[in-house]
């Protein structure tokens, strides 16, 4: 499972292709759970508050910045909507709902304009093989 959680850390900036729901999901997971160890190390260490962004969670939010955009571009990709469809990120409810059921969404299945279907590797493994 860890895997899943590191893969879009080693695909960095790769925006082609395609990602699972659990590459996706599991990032998101090991995101979230590192900006709370980030949140608790910034609140004992330097005394920030949980409401405040202290210089641990600065650096971990640029850190998986560019890796969040990448894996959802790719994981748009998978249900065959271009990358740009990101951008409702920024239309707030509407785009956030609709982006929300595109990346809960099961991919294409077998290849689609942006590659083949992830699910065809049988373990993470075969990713990069």
């Amino acid at each position: 499972m860890m895997e899943w959680m590191l893969l879009p850390l080693r695909r960095y900036a790769e925006v082609s292709g395609r990602s699972r729901r659990m590459e996706y999901w599991m990032f998101a997971l090991f995101t979230f759970l590192l900006g709370i160890v980030a949140a608790i190390i910034d609140t004992v260490a330097f005394g920030f508050g949980f409401d405040d962004n202290g210089p641990l969670s600065v650096l971990t939010s640029l850190a998986v910045f560019i890796p969040s955009l990448a894996v959802g571009v790719r994981r748009l990709h998978d249900v065959g909507r271009s990358g740009w469809w990101l951008l409702l990120i920024f239309v707030v409810i509407i785009g956030w709902v609709i982006l929300l059921v595109f990346f809960v969404t099961d991919g294409d299945k077998g290849s689609n304009a942006y590659g083949p279907d992830p699910k065809m590797h049988q373990n993470i493994d075969d990713v990069f093989n």
